[in-house]
């Protein structure tokens, strides 16, 4: 074990900047190189996150966006994956200039990767990936996507490899994308839930009153660790009808993506997402037009949705006056045939 109270760390004192050099002090000044992991302790860095050296476009940008999305977590109707799969598919070129330690952080047992069989061999394994993308806007403006699967573990490190990229890339601002399942309908405007580690993000502060304590995500933890160590995160959560949570469900990426354009000063086109939203709202449509009960249990959300917009802030709550609210039983069975009856639709074309 290298005791090191009474030595100054100086990795570049010693004619080397290549590998962790550690300087000790006096007169007759001495070096001794580190293994890696112990120099990078040392240095701040993260020994869990591969950084591409050289960036051009990067080290030429003004202001530098990274956003985040992380598979497994927060992702109800697939929003946030199918916005961070249209950034990639928008951009001209998406060459990865980070790439994390999977193997320090996925859990293969909890959450096995897929491969084939073919006859009598194995072939096409999907290696679970945590990367960075170096993507183009459509004015050709760089930004980075974060995306990949969450981290089962080591969050911690993880946050510390998120910073490493931060500071080494020169990432001026992050912004992650998420969604939750709501007792809300499809038919009424998706909203969105801003939160950040600087209050200065949110200008026009926040609805929720009080606190609530919920479940962890890497997200989450990124963006409380980031703001303690100087660095801007914000994020965006749009609220999916709950009887939608298990399907693509665009309509709430295009309202992410409009938002992480507006907050990150970018543009994209957004005319393919927003064809699937118009596909998708119309099989949801057509469906209910030809299924009365799970209508009227639509119905019954709608009218709870307008009580609470009409009521006062002190008085709101989510049930229209004389309305009960359908047991979760009824939900259950109601929207089990809509899902499926959408599947079995999806199926047929």
């Amino acid at each position: 074990m290298l005791l090191l109270s009474n030595f100054e760390y100086s990795p570049w004192d010693c004619g080397s900047r290549h590998g962790n050099i550690l300087s000790l002090g006096g007169a007759a000044q001495q070096c001794i190189r580190l293994p890696d992991f112990e120099g990078d302790l040392l240095m701040g860095k993260s020994r869990f996150v591969h950084i591409v050296d050289d960036v051009p476009a990067i080290n030429e940008a003004e202001r530098l966006t990274m956003v985040v999305v992380l598979d497994g977590f927060l992702d109800a109707g697939n929003a946030s994956a199918r916005a961070a799969r249209h950034l990639v598919e928008a951009s001209r070129t998406a060459p990865v200039v980070a790439t994390f330690d999977v193997d320090a952080f996925h859990d293969y047992r909890a959450r096995r990767p897929a491969i084939s069989f073919i006859r009598d061999h194995y072939e096409n394994y999907d290696a679970p990936r945590l990367v960075v993308r170096l993507l183009r806007d459509a004015g050709d403006e760089p930004y980075l996507l974060l995306h990949g699967a969450e981290p089962d573990n080591r969050w911690e490190a993880f946050a510390k490899a998120v910073r490493d990229v931060v500071e080494r890339l020169g990432v001026t601002q992050v912004i992650s994308m998420g969604s939750v399942p709501m007792a809300v309908p499809h038919s009424r405007p998706l909203n969105i839930t801003h939160h950040a580690n600087n209050k200065d993000l949110v200008p026009d502060g926040s609805s929720f009153v009080g606190e609530l304590r919920v479940p962890s995500s890497a997200q989450s933890l990124v963006e409380l660790r980031l703001g303690e160590w100087g660095h801007d995160m914000q994020g965006f959560v749009v609220h999916i009808p709950h009887y939608l949570a298990q399907l693509d469900y665009p309509q709430a990426s295009v309202v992410l993506l409009e938002r992480v354009e507006r907050a990150a000063r970018i543009t994209v086109d957004l005319s393919t997402v927003r064809s699937e939203a118009v596909t998708r709202e119309e099989e949801i449509t057509n469906y209910l037009r030809e299924h009365d009960e799970v209508a009227e249990v639509v119905q019954a959300l709608e009218r709870q949705y307008d009580a609470f917009e009409r009521a006062e802030a002190s008085e709101s709550n989510l049930l229209a006056p004389n309305q009960p609210l359908p047991t979760a039983e009824d939900l259950g069975r109601e929207f089990e045939q809509f899902l499926a009856g959408l599947d079995e639709g999806n199926q047929n074309e």
